[in-house]
């Protein structure tokens, strides 16, 4: 028997490390997030800034939108530790790397992170290949989710413990996902033991984004249609808020782009910020 050959991670989760590293190479200081060891598993070509979409200008909104809601992920997982919270769940992991930058937190928690199985494969051979191994509580999750593959099944199986509050957080995947599907996470989520938290982004339908980063989004969506992954789903916020409370979340509140950029992006020398389209939900058990 040959073992299964070690694939790539899709290429929005490689677009998404190689940002968060153009980010401390090329933007002003302080930085958002401080985040090259995706870089380091991506390794990509040495031309790889060189890209179109690595573009400095024109990727500038993206690139502001990613290590914003990475930032904001991390301060609430830090929050909620804080506050006796030690399981964090990651939904469409991807590169993330906050187990190995941050061990000083991570350590102090037990992290779940859910992807699909080749990506999860990839992923466990990099990780080992760098010399940061796999720490028994930084848990890999594969769920193949093409085939229907259920995530809070395997999230029991790896030792996620259903009687303890965890974080939740889902960045950039609802606008792949069927309403059906969306409301199906929120409904599981919502179950999770009293004082557990979801984080997820979705985007803004087109009429409610700002007039002058509509371009952007736009092309973003064109993108992502013709690599056979096109946005599918969009939200105002009220209709979100509806569904987290229709789903069972005691509480649920609404964080905007400008809330972010208020927090992240105040009084910087350059003209980073992040437009409207992406916004959070923050809902609670």
């Amino acid at each position: 028997m040959h073992d299964k050959p070690i694939t790539v991670p899709d290429h929005t989760a490689l677009r998404v490390a190689l940002w968060r590293a153009l980010h401390v190479q090329i933007d002003s200081l302080p930085h958002v997030l401080e985040d090259e060891i995706g870089l380091r598993l991506a390794a990509p070509e040495d031309d790889w800034r060189q890209r179109p979409d690595m573009d400095p200008e024109s990727t500038s909104g993206f690139r502001a939108s990613i290590v914003a809601r990475a930032r904001f992920i991390e301060d609430l997982v830090t929050e909620q530790l804080g506050h006796g919270v030690t399981q964090y769940v990651i939904l469409g992991a991807g590169l993330d790397t906050f187990a190995q930058r941050r061990p000083e937190i991570a350590s102090q928690m037990r992290i779940f992170e859910v992807d699909q199985p080749d990506t999860q494969n990839w992923k466990r051979h990099r990780l080992q290949e760098l010399g940061f191994g796999i720490p028994e509580w930084h848990r890999l999750v594969p769920v193949d989710f093409e085939v229907g593959g259920a995530w809070w099944e395997q999230l029991k199986v790896a030792g996620f413990d259903a009687s303890q509050p965890a974080v939740v957080a889902s960045t950039g995947v609802t606008q792949y996902l069927t309403k059906d599907a969306i409301v199906a996470t929120l409904r599981q989520v919502a179950m999770l033991a009293p004082g557990s938290t979801l984080a997820m982004t979705f985007l803004l339908p087109f009429h409610v984004k700002e007039t002058e980063k509509r371009p952007e989004v736009e092309e973003a969506e064109k993108g992502a249609r013709a690599s056979g992954t096109p946005f599918i789903s969009f939200f105002t916020p009220p209709e979100m808020l509806a569904l987290a409370r229709e789903a069972g979340f005691r509480e649920a509140r609404h964080v905007s782009s400008a809330e972010l950029n208020q927090r992240y992006f105040t009084d910087r020398t350059d003209d980073l910020r992040l437009p409207s389209g992406e916004e959070f939900l923050v809902a609670t058990t």
